[in-house]
This record gives C-alpha cells, sequence and structure tokens, in this order.
C-alpha cells in the first residue's frame, strides 16, 4: 500500500514539474484562455463570465472563483479540497477588493438538547444548553493570469461555550476529556480548526494543478465535512458516522497535491493520522504519519461524486486501536426549485468503513436532505452505523467480546423557518427529533427506542446572490 501511495505521488509530481513547459508554450500562442465548452455555462448561474472570472490583468480578480481553480464556479467550494455540486447555494458574506476577495461564512446554534427523554437506562437522560459554532473565512487573489492563491481559516469557540467534554449526543464517540473517552457526547472543535494556504496553477481551462497546506488542514479524504454540506444545513447535530466518514477535517499537519482535468479531480495527501488532543486552544505536534487518496468526479451542476482511501496512523487516543486504513464513497446533490434560489433541495449519500485489521471493521452509511422554502426548512437525516463495546462503554462489560459490534440506527426529523433578517443575517427559530433503534443488548443500557429532541436559535448569514 506505501508502494502504491508513493507512486500516485510521483504521478502527481511528474505532472506539477512536467505540464508547466507545455503550459508556458501554449500561453505563448493564446494570450487569453478559451471557455470550456464541455461543460454547461456557468455564467449565467455564477453572476458572471469566464473572462470576469479570469480577472482583470490591472486590476485583479473582479469576482470570486472556486478556491483552487480559477476555471470552476465558488459554489463547488467544499471544506478543505473537497466538491460540492455547482448548484449548491451558498449563504456568506462577500467582499472584493482591488486585488483580494474575501468570504466569510458560518453558524451560531443556541440549543436546548434532551438525549434518551424517553427511557430509564443505566446511561439516563440528558438535558443541557449547548451552542454549537464555527465561522470560516477565505481570502483569494490572483497571481498573473493563470496562479491562484487562497488562504483559508476556521474558528470554533466550542471549548469556550460547551466545555472540554463538548456536548450530549447520543451513541457518539470518538476523542476524549480528561483523559476518558468521549462517550454518547460531541467533542469540541479545536479553536483554529483550520489555518491553511493553497496554489493553484491553471494550464488550460480544462486543466490546472493545486497544491495545499493546512496546519492544521483538511486531508484528501471522505466528502464534504457535515457542518459545511447544504443537506445539512439546518441540522446543528454532528453525524453519528462522524469518525468513519470526515473526521479528519481538523489535522494538525497536511498536505495535499492535486490534479484536475476537466469533471474529475485526482488528489494525494500526507498527514497526522492522530485526532487534535484535549487542549482546544493549542496547535497539535505534526507527524505527517498517514496518507490518503481521493478521487473526486463532478459530471453536471447538480451532481458531485467522491471515492476516497486512507491510512491514519493511531487516529484514537482513548484506547489502543491501532492503525485505521478507512474507505469512502458518498454523492451530493444540489438543484434550485421552480427557479427561485431562495428554494432548493440538497441531498447527501455517504458510506464509510474503518477497516482496524483482523478481521475487524466497522461500516457506516448516512443519508441525509435539506428542503428549503423561502422562510421555511424541512430537513432528515438516517444514520445507520457499527460501534464496538469500546466507543459505546467507559467501561466495557465482560459479557462483550472485544471484536463484538452493535448496529445503531439514527432518524432525524427537523423544521425551522426565518423569524428576523438585517445586514443578510438570518435569525430562525427550529426544532427536531431522532428516533434510535439499537442491538437488543443495549437496551439495559439506553432502554427501548431512545427518543432525543432540541430546540433552538440559529444566526447565519444570508444568501449570497451570485450576481453582486
Amino acid at each position: 500500500m506505501k508502494k502504491h501511495y508513493l507512486d500516485l505521488i510521483a504521478i502527481v509530481a511528474a505532472v506539477l514539474v512536467a505540464v508547466p513547459a507545455a503550459a508556458q508554450h501554449d500561453h505563448h500562442q493564446h494570450q487569453a484562455p478559451k471557455a470550456d465548452t464541455t461543460k454547461p455555462d456557468h455564467s449565467m448561474h455564477q453572476g458572471h463570465t469566464m473572462e470576469g472570472a479570469a480577472g482583470s490583468q490591472m486590476g485583479g480578480m473582479h469576482h470570486m472563483t472556486h478556491a483552487f481553480s480559477l476555471s470552476l464556479p465558488m459554489t463547488r467550494n467544499g471544506s478543505g479540497t473537497s466538491w460540492q455540486p455547482d448548484a449548491t447555494p451558498m449563504y456568506a458574506y462577500m467582499h472584493h477588493g482591488r486585488n483580494w476577495n474575501y468570504m466569510v461564512h458560518g453558524s451560531v446554534f443556541l440549543q436546548y438538547n434532551g438525549q434518551n427523554i424517553n427511557n430509564k437506562g443505566s446511561k439516563g437522560s440528558e438535558r443541557a444548553f449547548n451552542v454549537p459554532n464555527w465561522v470560516m473565512g477565505m481570502a483569494q487573489r490572483q497571481v498573473g493570469q493563470n496562479g491562484l492563491v487562497t488562504i483559508r481559516s476556521m474558528v470554533s469557540l466550542d471549548r469556550i461555550f460547551d466545555g472540554g467534554a463538548g456536548y450530549p449526543l447520543l451513541y457518539q464517540s470518538g476523542e476524549t476529556w480528561q483523559n476518558q473517552p468521549l462517550i454518547d457526547r460531541q467533542h469540541p472543535h479545536d479553536l483554529i480548526s483550520e489555518l491553511a494556504v493553497g496554489y493553484t496553477q491553471r494550464f488550460s481551462p480544462k486543466l490546472d494543478a493545486s497544491i495545499y497546506v493546512g496546519y492544521p488542514g483538511e486531508p484528501a479524504l471522505g466528502p464534504t465535512a457535515f457542518m459545511h454540506r447544504m443537506s445539512a444545513f439546518n441540522n446543528p447535530n454532528a453525524t453519528l458516522g462522524h469518525h468513519w466518514q470526515d473526521a479528519t477535517h481538523i489535522t494538525f499537519g497536511v498536505v495535499t497535491a492535486g490534479v484536475r482535468y476537466g469533471d474529475f479531480k485526482v488528489e494525494a495527501s500526507r498527514f497526522t493520522g492522530r485526532e487534535p488532543d484535549e487542549n482546544r486552544f493549542d496547535f497539535d505536534r505534526p507527524r505527517f504519519d498517514s496518507y490518503s487518496y481521493r478521487l473526486m468526479y463532478n459530471p453536471t451542476d447538480n451532481w458531485a461524486f467522491q471515492v476516497s482511501r486512507g491510512f491514519i496512523k493511531s487516529p484514537e487516543v482513548s484506547h489502543a486501536d491501532g492503525d485505521v486504513h478507512r474507505t469512502t464513497a458518498s454523492a451530493q446533490h444540489s438543484v434550485p426549485l421552480l427557479g427561485s434560489p431562495t428554494r432548493w433541495l440538497s441531498s447527501t449519500l455517504v458510506w464509510g468503513v474503518n477497516d482496524k485489521g483482523h478481521g475487524h471493521r466497522e461500516h457506516s452509511a448516512l443519508l441525509e436532505s435539506n428542503l428549503q422554502l423561502n422562510r421555511w426548512g424541512v430537513y432528515g437525516r438516517y444514520e445507520w452505523v457499527q460501534k464496538s463495546p469500546e466507543e459505546l462503554f467507559v467501561n466495557v462489560p465482560e459479557a462483550f467480546p472485544h471484536d463484538r459490534v452493535f448496529p445503531v440506527s439514527g432518524l432525524t426529523l427537523g423544521v425551522n423557518r426565518q423569524i428576523a433578517s438585517f445586514a443578510n443575517t438570518l435569525l430562525q427559530l427550529g426544532g427536531q427529533a431522532t428516533f434510535y433503534t439499537q442491538d437488543t443488548e443495549l437496551e439495559p443500557y439506553y432502554g427501548t427506542n431512545p427518543l432525543s429532541a432540541q430546540v433552538y436559535l440559529r444566526l447565519t448569514p444570508g444568501l449570497m446572490r451570485m450576481g453582486m
């Protein structure tokens, strides 16, 4: 496997080194890039022409493009270097400067959270106020005619508002607090969850190559992280399969090289496998002991597909599970409805598996959708995940062997409504409920068919108009 990874890196490096010479020759023959006629025209959807996206030689970029391509629309941006469908709506603030363009987006939920509110298993129920939150900023500058520099950062105040143990979330597992594994709780994100820079060189409208360096950042592994997916736009909760699908979105030390040709992009990453430690305010030691590779494909404006695989060196500090081979596949779909930018439907299907060796595999699956109808939002999420005894119990009962896995399912249904707006900022009121099913051996601990519910107020930027 290591040899295959090194071969892939060698191929990417060869392209990065060899293609500029050919591109330089092409640049002398074609001073202005031609539009890519092999794809649907994004200019109407984005509110600008390809020439506008390419920027002005004298005055810098007129419009923001994709973070890692001058030839792609910014709506394709996902977390890290991932792709979303081009038809994905964006809720953000934007400012166009003379040489730099800036964008900020995020969410803050003030939530009353009740977990396992209907049962009396030995784990009991829990109620709490919590404040899931994150803010991401991006700055972008064109370099010459075909170079693009992108700087990104993400900040979360989870640790300040929700403490070191995070917020209650039934069946959730991963990371630690006070040297104990966090179980039935979602861990807080680090204060600095991304601090990354990327450079992309365009060789033609169909071909570009990019390099991304993050400390912390996100490697080429998994789909767009849950908080950045529009299919989860109104849902404040992390996914139960987070550590099977997209938990590497905060990695202290990552380098990703990628090459795009048309609708395809192949990427390879070297990164730190160990998940963030309990100190959410520091920068963990970079290790660069893990690797991943990913293939992405956007056949139309409405679809985004990816498959990825990674070797993760000792990701968990809570128990001695050792190394993990993670494989993921996903499909994302977005479509505007009735010709209105405020009416849209976005959905995501994800499969992920952690292979810990010796036949010990844990699978996960997720299907989520968000239907937005002007001020109203209706959304749902179905999850299924296999979890080991160590992931559900601080002290594992002797009756459960180490290689035992328990299937857990959760169905979340929610609705919210915009109740006010100001300065392109939305205030929403919402609520949701989650219905769980589980292995019968878990009933003494969680009860029968546990139920959880939340009500919340939310602040988020308004819909960004592409023609602004």
